[in-house]
C-alpha cells in the first residue's frame, strides 16, 4: 500500500472517530434534554392534578354544605309542624291525665 493510501485510510478513520464522538455527544444531549423536558412535564401534570383535586374537593364541600342547609331547613320545618301539632293536643292530654288521676 502506498503512503498516500495509508494517509487516506488514517484520515478517514480519524473523521469516523470524530463523527462517532460527535454523534455520542449529540445523543447524550438529546437524552438529557428529553429527561429534563419529561421531568418538567411531570411536574406540570402533578400540579394540574393537585389543582383539579382541590377544585373537586371545594365543589364537594359546597354541595355538602348546601345539602346540609337543605336538610337543616327541612328538619326545622318538620320539627315546627310536630311542635304545633303537639301544642294543639297539649290541653287535651293534660285533661286526660288529670281525668285519670282524679278517677283513681
Amino acid at each position: 500500500m502506498s503512503l498516500e493510501a495509508i494517509e487516506r485510510v488514517a484520515e478517514v478513520e480519524s473523521k469516523n472517530r470524530e463523527r462517532r464522538a460527535s454523534a455520542e455527544t449529540e445523543a447524550k444531549q438529546i437524552v438529557a434534554d428529553a429527561e429534563r423536558e419529561s421531568s418538567a412535564l411531570l411536574q406540570r401534570v402533578r400540579a394540574d392534578a393537585a389543582e383539579q383535586g382541590k377544585k373537586l374537593f371545594r365543589q364537594a364541600e359546597e354541595k355538602a354544605a348546601a345539602r346540609s342547609a337543605e336538610i337543616a331547613r327541612a328538619a326545622e320545618a318538620e320539627s315546627g309542624a310536630l311542635r304545633s301539632t303537639a301544642e294543639k293536643h297539649l290541653e287535651e292530654a293534660a285533661e286526660f291525665i288529670v281525668g285519670r288521676i282524679v278517677k283513681h
